[in-house]
Order: structure tokens, then C-alpha cells, then sequence
């Protein structure tokens, strides 16, 4: 039987991962009292739910580290946080982040491999803390970079820096919205869900299968 035609099959050379909701979630027992605004401050494109500030300010948030602090810090003080300062300071903080129970050996292939984030601060360290930063050729960040998911530019500095066309990146994300982006370029796209880490237990890896 003939092969279809328009069909190409592309050999994946490079991997690109999100952060937040993908490799690793936002988790600590003295933010458990605060899921829903954690959800809201987490949200990778657009203005969240229950967020009562300026949609044009809040998408610049990614871009610029003193504006991402003073942004967020007005969300929690609208949001009656009993200490904005502390509470943003722990979002920030390597030891809140955790690991997806596959993360370390999903960062573990042979290929390439980049993070890229809408994020505005140095999220090396949350890697390093796990003892994957070495696993990770490159980080991708918005407030470096001056582009944000799902700007095309982003993905394409991505590939460009491990080397490969972006047909033959595979983007594996937790937003269709922003992740979702990679394809404009011609990156294939994998959506995971952004569940807590002890429910999801090898998504990573079961995406990589597919295409690896």
C-alpha cells in the first residue's frame, strides 16, 4: 500500500519545555490555604479569573522583574494576603517549586533541551536545587528574551539556539494557549495538564514515547 501524500515524517532533534505546570508546580503546605489565587497568579496567558487589575499592565508582568514584583504584589494585597511581601518572595523561591515525579528523567534524553517560560525571574536555581540544571542546554526566559508565549520569536530563539529547525522541536507544555504557540513555527506540540505532582506521574514520559 502507498504511503499518503503530504505526509512528512520528521525526526524530533531538540525538546522544549514550559516551567510552571510542566516540569515542575507550585506546592507548599503554607500555601494550600491559597490554591485558588495561586491558580490565578500562575496562569500562563492572560488576566485570570478574579484578578482586578489592568489586563495590558498584567500581561507586561513577564518582561520585567520589577514590574512582575510590583504587579503581583498589588494582586496580593487586593487579595487581603496578610503579607504581600513574604507570600510573593515564596513564589519565587526554589524550595516552594516541586518537581513532577518524571521530571528528571524526562530532562534525561540524549537531545537537546530547553526550557521556555513567561516568567521574570531566574528559575535555574529551582533546576539546581533538584540537580537537573545540568540536564537543560538552554533557558529561554521572557524577561530575557522581550518576548512572551505564545510569540513565535520565543520558540524560535528556542531552536535556533539548540541548533535545529523548528520542525524538528517537539514543545511539550501545559497551555494550548501560550505552548500552543510553538506551532506558527512548525514545532510539533504536546498539551500535558498542570495537575498536582502526585497526580501525575509520568505524562512526561508517556509524551516522549510518542515522538522519542
Amino acid at each position: 500500500m502507498s504511503e499518503p501524500r503530504n505526509v512528512r515524517y520528521v525526526t524530533i532533534r531538540a525538546v522544549l519545555f514550559d516551567f510552571s505546570g510542566t516540569l515542575f508546580r507550585l506546592e507548599h503546605d503554607s500555601l494550600a490555604a491559597h490554591a485558588g489565587l495561586m491558580r490565578a497568579l500562575t496562569a500562563p496567558v492572560g488576566l485570570a479569573d478574579g484578578l482586578d487589575i489592568d489586563p495590558a499592565q498584567w500581561e507586561r508582568r513577564d518582561l520585567d522583574p520589577d514590574a512582575h514584583r510590583d504587579m503581583h504584589l498589588a494582586v496580593l494585597a487586593k487579595a487581603g494576603a496578610k503579607d504581600p511581601a513574604k507570600f510573593y518572595a515564596d513564589l519565587c523561591s526554589p524550595p516552594f517549586w516541586q518537581p513532577y515525579p518524571d521530571t528528571a528523567q524526562a530532562l534525561g534524553t540524549e537531545l537537546p533541551t530547553a526550557v521556555v517560560s513567561n516568567i521574570a525571574w531566574d528559575i535555574s536555581a529551582v533546576f539546581a536545587r533538584h540537580g537537573v540544571e545540568n540536564r537543560v542546554d538552554e533557558f529561554v526566559l521572557s524577561y530575557q528574551e522581550g518576548f512572551v508565549k505564545p510569540d513565535p520569536k520565543i520558540f524560535r530563539i528556542a531552536c535556533d539556539r539548540l541548533g535545529v529547525h523548528p520542525t524538528e522541536a517537539l514543545m511539550i507544555g501545559d497551555s494550548a494557549e501560550a505552548d500552543g504557540g510553538a506551532a506558527a513555527v512548525g514545532c510539533q506540540v504536546e498539551i500535558v495538564e498542570p495537575l498536582p505532582t502526585g497526580s501525575r506521574p509520568e505524562a512526561l514520559l508517556q509524551v516522549l514515547r510518542k515522538h522519542i
